[in-house]
């Protein structure tokens, strides 16, 4: 290759608009420029014949989450994660996407962006060599780029934080703070949390960062860190739909165990109209969290609203505080006598409403075992499961025993 062609980004551009179509140029096919949450920065002009995903790339200004997932089943991101190498990305029939070659754009061990080049044929060695200028050449962009978002996360955190807390006493208050800033209020808005278990640190921070916007099944509008806890503001244009927020928290549950190796607890409070509000639905996220951490053999439900007779157990351990429940005393000193766990056993079978097959599941005993235990439990103590205000008030001290248990 000539001294020349080594030179092909030696200026400086008015803008990266203006690097990508130079870049395309070099490399004779439509390129993007994405920072590292696979926003697109700028993309070049493009003639010819190019695959639905750029386009809908285009048009959303990022690239869409399915694609993002084929890509990280494919192994094409988690490879450009690891190299500063281009990388040669196959086709991917199942979501029309043509084959590409890429190249991460670093400052340092960092990744800070991506050049995605819809080669449509093998690229030659002069190309590849193009392309490794060009992330060079684009890194001092992407750097600005990525200075002036951090700069309003920022900016946006603390305007965040005043809602989380209630500090503003009048919507016109808040209104007029929050022209500093632009957050988008209208709609429904809902608070959501992950717990990660473990101090959230900028490397992880990062990565949680670069999960939260390849998600989109839901508008994050403002996000902030604190402590071991990811908090999220959520705006619906639309009423907020309890079922896309469970399958949201769901999936980044499951994406982060599969791409960050954690399991966060996720939680999500009610929706709110009125942005004051917005410090209610924080507090429920934080009482689903903790209802989940307490009762963490049961599986409850990720939203506030469907939390059940467990949005009000701390008011009803209130109530019953030094009330005794003869069938919880009987079973307690059987267990204590025969080294028996018929307490636990009664227990899941009134949390998964009588249902044996699934309460001997989740105990991993056969379902014979568990019926053989009801039936000495109601011999042992009289229980009769038909009777709905015992088997009730039953219920809601056993839920108290296991929070004074979890509390102690």
């Amino acid at each position: 290759m000539s001294n020349e062609k080594t030179h092909y980004f030696a200026h400086e551009y008015e803008s990266i608009e203006m690097l990508a179509d130079r870049i395309s140029e070099a490399l004779l096919c439509p390129i993007t420029i994405e920072d590292a949450n696979h926003q697109i920065i700028a993309y070049s002009r493009h003639e010819g014949e190019i695959d639905p995903v750029r386009i809908a790339t285009i048009m959303r200004r990022r690239v869409p989450e399915h694609v993002i997932n084929s890509l990280w089943k494919s192994g094409a991101i988690p490879t450009l994660f690891e190299t500063e190498e281009p990388v040669v990305i196959p086709a991917i029939g199942q979501v029309s996407l043509g084959e590409r070659v890429a190249i991460s754009v670093r400052k340092q061990d960092k990744v800070i962006g991506f050049i995605w080049a819809q080669s449509g044929a093998h690229f030659s060695d002069e190309q590849m060599a193009i392309l490794k200028e060009a992330a060079k050449a684009v890194r001092n962009q992407l750097l600005q780029h990525e200075k002036r978002k951090r700069a309003a996360e920022e900016s946006h955190q603390e305007f965040f934080w005043k809602l989380l807390t209630g500090h503003f006493a009048a919507r016109n208050e808040m209104e007029q703070a929050n022209k500093a800033y632009g957050l988008s209020l209208t709609g429904s808005l809902l608070v959501i949390l992950f717990d990660f278990g473990r101090t959230i640190d900028r490397t992880l921070e990062r990565q949680i960062d670069y999960l939260t916007e390849t998600l989109q099944q839901l508008a994050s509008i403002a996000r902030t860190y604190d402590g071991e806890q990811l908090v999220l503001l959520i705006r619906f244009k639309e009423p907020a739909d309890l079922e896309t927020v469970s399958s949201y928290i769901t999936d980044f549950t499951s994406k982060s165990a599969e791409r960050l190796g954690l399991s966060p607890v996720g939680a999500a409070g009610t929706a709110v109209k009125n942005p004051l509000h917005v410090q209610e639905s924080y507090q429920e996220a934080l009482r689903v969290l903790k209802m989940k951490q307490i009762f963490s053999t049961i599986t409850l439900p990720h939203c506030f609203d469907q939390l059940g007779i467990f949005q009000s157990i701390e008011q009803f351990r209130s109530i019953r505080l030094g009330k005794k429940n003869a069938v919880i005393e009987a079973l307690e000193e059987y267990d204590k006598t025969h080294n028996a766990n018929m307490i636990e056993s009664l227990y899941m079978f009134l949390a998964h409403d009588g249902n044996i097959n699934e309460a001997a599941s989740v105990m991993h005993v056969h379902p014979n075992t568990l019926a053989y235990r009801m039936k000495r439990i109601s011999e042992i103590t009289g229980f009769n499961s038909k009777d709905m205000s015992g088997k009730t008030l039953l219920y809601i001290d056993l839920l108290i025993r296991q929070m004074n248990h979890s509390l102690n």
